[in-house]
C-alpha cells in the first residue's frame, strides 16, 4: 500500500479556477486539471521568482518533490495552451497557510 501524500502548504485558495480558449464553447472543450499545489509551485517560481530551495521550504516539501510538482504544473499548462484545452484548477493534497512570508 503506497504512503499517503503529505499535505503541501499553499498561501491562499485560487480565486479563478477555470481558463478556456477564447471563442470555443465549453461543451466542445477537453479539460485538463491543474491541482492547487501545482498552481502554488508555479506562482512561487514564476511570479515570486523564488529558487527551488526557497519555494520548497514555503510549501513544506523537499526540493525533489517541489521539482516534480513544478515540472508537472508546467506540463499541464503547456498542454492546455498548445492543444487549446480548458484548464481547471482544483483538488490536490494541500493546506492553506494564512501566514505570508517575506
Amino acid at each position: 500500500m503506497p504512503r499517503p501524500p503529505k499535505c503541501r502548504i499553499v498561501e491562499c485558495e485560487p480565486t479563478v479556477t477555470f481558463f478556456k480558449p477564447r471563442g470555443v464553447p465549453i461543451k466542445k472543450l477537453d479539460i485538463i486539471t491543474l491541482s492547487v499545489e501545482e498552481l502554488e509551485a508555479l506562482r512561487l517560481r514564476e511570479v515570486e521568482g523564488l529558487d527551488q530551495s526557497e519555494a520548497s521550504s514555503r510549501m513544506g516539501v523537499s526540493r525533489q518533490t517541489y521539482g516534480r510538482i513544478l515540472a508537472r504544473a508546467r506540463r499541464v499548462v503547456a498542454n492546455a495552451v498548445v492543444m487549446g484545452l480548458g484548464l481547471k484548477i482544483e483538488g490536490g493534497h494541500y493546506t492553506v497557510s494564512n501566514i505570508k512570508k517575506k
